[in-house]
This record gives structure tokens, sequence and C-alpha cells, in this order.
């Protein structure tokens, strides 16, 4: 017998209550807002919003199906299932953190805060769960298939991001590095900078479009479900020895992006998960392009 469909949903901890636990009572925490020109009312109605919101999506799961919650921190020790649907109760950035460790599964966007989050990715309002839950395994269900971006390590190190991925050392220290791009005449490029972005077409419309505009690049950000990335090198510094030729560019399709490792230590992180980072030591050498698969995001 199959088993029934499982709502998992996936929220991260409020602003209120890290100011609580940090604070230890509402009243303390209250009491050093207060000192600093700020309302704690503020946001303790963000976070009693984002409590009704998960409430509400909660409640709209089907009475014949299972469902679970996680919290950010804990997705890189949460096991997806096959049969899971995926509710994201917060904000976009919450669907780029779940992003990387799903296959296939479908993902629904919940707006906590409307007017405050772009809402990208967090596409439905709470009050819509009802409907879109069992709408979403569904035949005929439209969703859109977002590019991803992987990096994979020559020990076999993988990464996987939906908006970004960064490739740089550890804090403000130099990054340096060979870059080159697989099978273009062996042409690389000894650098040092502040590291490697390499992004999507939904991370188009954050980190990487900031740099992109910043630079006043000439390259065409790709669209979300275009099968090409953009990659972009921060600060380049020009010496005896590093070049600064090399700084932006296109990967299309099976493309790579390669970089060999030439610091003592460089990490690679997707969607600013610092804390779920692949290190890299000399000489490693890590291949960044387009991922094969892809994030299934409902309507």
């Amino acid at each position: 017998m199959s088993l029934a469909p499982r709502v998992v949903l996936v929220h991260r901890t409020t602003e209120y209550e890290e100011l609580v636990a940090r604070h230890g009572t509402h009243g303390q925490a209250a009491y050093f807002l207060r000192s600093r020109g700020r309302d704690i009312e503020e946001v303790a109605e963000r976070h009693r919003r984002t409590r009704r919101a998960l409430a509400e999506v909660s409640s709209s799961v089907p009475l014949t199906w299972r469902q679970t919650q996680v919290e950010r921190a804990d997705l890189d020790r949460f096991l997806f299932a096959p049969e899971d649907v995926v509710a994201v109760v917060g904000q976009d950035g919450l669907v780029a953190n779940v992003a990387k460790y799903l296959s296939g599964q479908p993902v629904l966007g919940f707006d906590t805060d409307p007017g405050r989050n772009p809402g990208v990715l967090v596409r439905h309002r709470p009050s819509d769960a009802a409907v879109l839950l069992p709408a979403a395994l569904a035949a005929g269900t439209g969703a859109d298939e977002l590019t991803m971006v992987e990096a994979v390590a020559d020990d076999t190190q993988r990464l996987v991001a939906l908006n970004e991925i960064y490739l740089g050392a550890v804090g403000h220290q130099t990054a340096r590095y060979r870059l080159g791009l697989e099978g273009d005449g062996g042409v690389v490029e000894a650098q040092a900078s502040s590291g490697v972005l390499v992004g999507t077409g939904t991370g188009a419309s954050g980190w990487l479009r900031s740099v992109w505009q910043e630079r006043g690049s000439a390259l065409t950000l790709p669209h979300p479900s275009e099968d090409r990335l953009v990659w972009f090198v921060r600060e380049a510094w020009p010496s005896p020895v590093t070049g600064t030729s090399l700084v932006a560019g296109e990967l299309e399709g099976s493309a790579t992006l390669q970089l060999t490792v030439e610091s003592e230590q460089l990490i690679v992180f997707g969607d600013g998960m610092e804390g779920d980072a692949v290190e890299l030591t000399w000489g490693q050498v890590v291949g960044v392009g387009v991922c094969g698969e892809r994030l299934r995001l409902v309507g």
C-alpha cells in the first residue's frame, strides 16, 4: 500500500523569537529595542502574522494526509521523501534555502508578510492552502521548473543552490585560485579576489543582480527557467602573478566554470547558507554549472 502524501511545512525562527531567546523575556527584549529607538510591538506583530499563517496552512492539510514541520536551521538534517509536498511558509529566501535538499517534490510558497516580501517565490496566501495543497499532486497542475546551479569538487563533494553559489575565502580574506572554462583551449588565469559568484535566473533578482548592476555589465541576465548561468569575479586584484581578464561570463547548457584552489582553504556555499558549505584545500578542483535537477515551484 502506498503511503499517503506528506506535507512538510518549512518555516524559520522569527526575529521576535530570536530576541526573546537572546534576552530571556519579552520585557527585556522590549527594553533592548527601546534603547535603540525601536518598538517591540512591530516585531511581535510580524511574529504573530507568521504564526497565524503557519497555523492556517497546517489546518488546511487534508485529513487523510500526513504532515510535519521543519525549521530552517534543521534542513540539512531532515530527510525529504518522494511523496512529500513542500509548503514553505515565510519569505522568498526560505524557498531557496530548501531547494537544494529536494529532488522533484512540488513546492508551494506562502507569503506571511505581503508587501514586505517581494513575493517572487512565495506567491500564495495562506488562505489559499486548502485548494492548492491537493492540487499540487494533481495531473496537469502548472509548475515552473526553475533552473538550479551546482558545484562538484574533485573529491565528489557536491552542492546545489537555487539562486547562486559563492566560491571564496572564509571571512574577508583574499581568495587565491586559478580560473578557467572547461574546453576553452586551456585558457586559465591565476586570480586573487573576494570570490566568485555564479547565479541563476532566479538569483538574478537578488545578489547576482546587485553585482551585475553595480558593474554596469553588458551581460543579459537569464530567466528563471533558462538553462543559462551568469558568473562574476568580485574585486579581482591585478598583480605580477594574478590577472583580471576573466571576471564575468555566461555558462550555457553543459558548460562548466572550473576553479583550482591555490589557498589553504576556500569554501563553497549556496543561497547564503554558510553553515552548510563545502570546504576545499590546496590543489583541489571544483566545477560549477547548470544542475540537472530543477525546483518545481507550483503556481
